[in-house]
């Protein structure tokens, strides 16, 4: 990706993308455009009418420019009803725009984006619409129709401070990219000791400290919840801690991810067609590993650690047991009904540990319940916290990055229903009303008193099993990531920027 000054009509690339709004009297050149449609004879509105192009949000128009401009292709993007002020254009609607775009050009060397970018927010929001818009997974293609991805990515731009801007939006895409692959990796290629080795060798040159706790460390430190999931694969378990810090930083953030990189349901088994996308079960881990990368190589004034918390969940003569009970980190005993309830069974262990980092927040994040995906659908996550404030903060900040999120209660009349008559707790409620909130309960008899805490149940929001839209792919989404690092930056100087 590069930056580019010059106007639409005088840049050199394969293709040229310009934004459309809709009005009363039809198409409505953005912000951008304006040198296209100049250079148009009779201007632009006329030539996307006669294409039955309106600007709605999302849609595309590809057409000849017949030398208007130096670009031999225009590809028009609908970004939705023009903003009320002039130049306030909606930062999603463009993240989308250019996403959409970029997956329109698939097969294209090079193509200019012309889109609104008079603030720095704009242009943050073009870059990264760009970059994750042309997100291809093509590791495992061997040839075919297949178009490649746009290959070169020009976003004209004379906003203030460009490059740091857009040197921060590629930061945020390189790693939403890298959870996107992750999750998208076949789980014969990506087991518990391989994402280890992956977050040890990123990790590590991006300047995080890496410890890393084999399943005899783990087994010898008491954990419990880790080791009892991950004991019926022959893929023993991982423990892995990123670490940040910063000499200026006052805040200690503390993020939790599941990292179950198979989940087959274990013995209590999941049905073949729950179990077929369940490649994404890691897809916490994947998002605090990708935030903790951005964190460390954006430099932000916190401190930050990261625990994924790496297991597969198989069958087998050596799996745990519906009915047993396990010893977790903080000492607790836990009673397993469901062996399809792991989860939070690998959180809870990694949540305890965080504690010993002295964080002033934890905030987990998983691929928890299907509870999340019948309460709020497969694109909003679901926010829980230990105080409403934190609650309101997380929805508040992932909404600013285009990740749909959802504020949820803790009902205290769901705590009875995980009693156990022979543990501490038991991993599940059997009645299965509120079940994303039962979860969200267990996870906090688990939380160190003192810190505030939120969880963020991503079960749907984490793999896109329908079409591509705006900048998600089929796929991983890599969602939470950028929600991670933009709480981080909030937080910096130990307060609330």
């Amino acid at each position: 990706m590069r930056l580019n000054a010059s106007d639409s009509g005088s840049v050199e690339t394969d293709a040229l993308v310009v934004g459309i709004n809709t009005s009363p009297d039809g198409p409505l050149p953005a912000p951008g455009a304006q040198a296209l449609d100049s250079a148009i004879t009779g201007g632009l509105a006329p030539t996307l009418r006669a294409l039955g192009f309106s600007g709605k949000a999302g849609e595309i128009a590809k057409f000849p420019s017949f030398g208007a401009v130096r670009a031999p292709v225009v590809v028009a993007v609908g970004l939705g009803e023009a903003p009320a002020t002039e130049g306030a254009h909606d930062l999603e609607g463009l993240r989308r725009a250019a996403g959409a775009a970029a997956r329109a050009l698939a097969g294209t060397s090079s193509a200019a984006f012309a889109l609104p970018t008079g603030t720095p927010e704009q242009l943050e929001a073009v870059v990264l619409g760009a970059l994750l818009g042309a997100y291809d997974f093509a590791r495992y293609r061997t040839g075919g129709d297949q178009k490649a991805p746009l290959d070169e990515i020009v976003v004209l731009s004379d906003a203030a401070g460009a490059e740091e801007t857009a040197h921060h939006a590629a930061t945020l895409a390189e790693s939403v990219t890298l959870v996107r692959d992750l999750v998208n990796t076949p789980p014969s290629d990506l087991y518990p000791s391989r994402f280890a080795e992956i977050a040890e060798e990123t990790a590590g040159k991006a300047g995080l400290s890496v410890e890393i706790l084999d399943e005899v460390a783990l087994k010898d430190g008491g954990y419990g919840g880790i080791v009892g999931v991950g004991q019926g694969s022959v893929n023993p378990p991982r423990l892995v801690r990123l670490g940040y810090t910063h000499p200026e930083a006052t805040t200690t953030l503390a993020y939790v991810g599941k990292g179950i990189t198979f989940d087959s349901g274990g013995l209590s088994l999941k049905p073949s067609a729950s179990m077929a996308w369940m490649k994404s079960d890691m897809g916490g881990a994947g998002a605090v590993f990708g935030a903790l990368l951005a964190i460390a190589k954006l430099g932000l004034k916190v401190n930050a650690v990261g625990y994924l918390c790496l297991a597969e969940n198989m069958p087998s003569g050596t799996a745990q047991r519906p009915s047993d009970v396990l010893t977790t980190y903080a000492g607790k005993t836990v009673e397993v009904l469901d062996t399809d309830a792991e989860g939070r069974l690998v959180l809870v262990d990694g949540i305890a540990r965080a504690g010993e980092d002295s964080p002033d927040i934890i905030v987990d994040v998983a691929t928890l319940t299907g509870g999340q995906i019948v309460a709020l659908g497969w694109r909003t996550c679901g926010v829980m916290a230990s105080d409403d404030e934190l609650r309101e903060e997380v929805v508040e900040v992932a909404t600013a990055q285009g990740e749909a999120a959802w504020g949820m209660p803790l009902p205290e009349d769901l705590r009875k229903g995980l009693d156990s008559p022979i543990a501490d707790i038991a991993n599940l409620n059997p009645e299965r009303s509120g079940s994303m909130l039962a979860a969200g309960i267990f996870l906090r008899e688990f939380v160190p008193e003192g810190v505030r805490w939120a969880h963020l149940d991503i079960a749907g929001p984490a793999f896109n099993k329908d079409a591509p839209y705006g900048y998600i792919p089929k796929g991983g989404t890599g969602v939470i990531t950028r929600t991670l690092v933009a709480l981080a930056e909030r937080h910096q100087g130990g307060r609330e920027a």
